[in-house]
């Protein structure tokens, strides 16, 4: 590669990478927006928020549902990325799988919203679902791994089961401010454990 070009992959390095970041907080904009005001909030909002023009956003993100299932998206792989970190951070595994359910109860709690808004596109929220099970059973599954290898939980619990299980408890928590699904998840949680 002569000269020129090894300037012009280096140029691309940091650029793309600027690109990433730049995505990144316009999701993480439009994640804090949609929480607070609904999926339907105006694009102005999530602009002001990333401290963007509008035109950046469409850029981006030609229509409210592209937006959507990117934010989705952009969430299922904050929690599935969560996992492996805190098992790594953490000397006990079932602290580890704690928290981690901890972050999960916010993601269904918060993102309720916006798997609402694409069920009405079945194709697309089937796909949606599936990257969701693909994402995070398996992050579950290893944080159950490690505290059953650690003798810290019974072990046989798998993934999906306590994802189902924690899901069910953190139904009609968005609608029901006198339902704390943080607290009955905790039972859950704290029902693992070896005695």
């Amino acid at each position: 590669m002569n000269d020129s070009g090894q300037q012009a992959a280096g140029a691309a390095g940091p650029k793309r990478k600027d690109a990433r970041r730049n995505q990144r907080i316009l999701l993480e904009a439009a994640a804090s927006v949609f929480v607070a005001s609904g999926v339907e909030a105006p694009v102005r909002d999530i602009a002001a928020r990333a401290g963007v023009g509008v035109g950046t956003i469409y850029r981006h993100f030609p229509t409210r549902a592209d937006l959507i299932v990117a934010v989705y998206r952009h969430q299922v792989d904050a929690c599935a990325e969560a996992g492996p970190a805190l098992l790594a951070s953490h000397e006990s595994p079932y602290e580890a799988l704690a928290q981690w359910i901890d972050r999960f109860v916010d993601f269904l709690v918060t993102k309720h919203g916006l798997a609402g808004a694409l069920q009405s596109d079945n194709a697309g929220f089937d796909a949606l679902h599936a990257y969701f099970l693909d994402r995070l059973v398996p992050v579950c599954g290893q944080l159950l791994d490690a505290a059953a290898d650690r003798g810290e939980i019974r072990p046989g619990f798998g993934g999906l089961e306590l994802m189902r299980g924690v899901g069910n408890l953190c139904i009609g928590a968005d609608s029901d401010p006198r339902y704390d699904a943080r607290r009955m998840v905790a039972l859950l949680i704290a029902g693992l454990r070896r005695t």
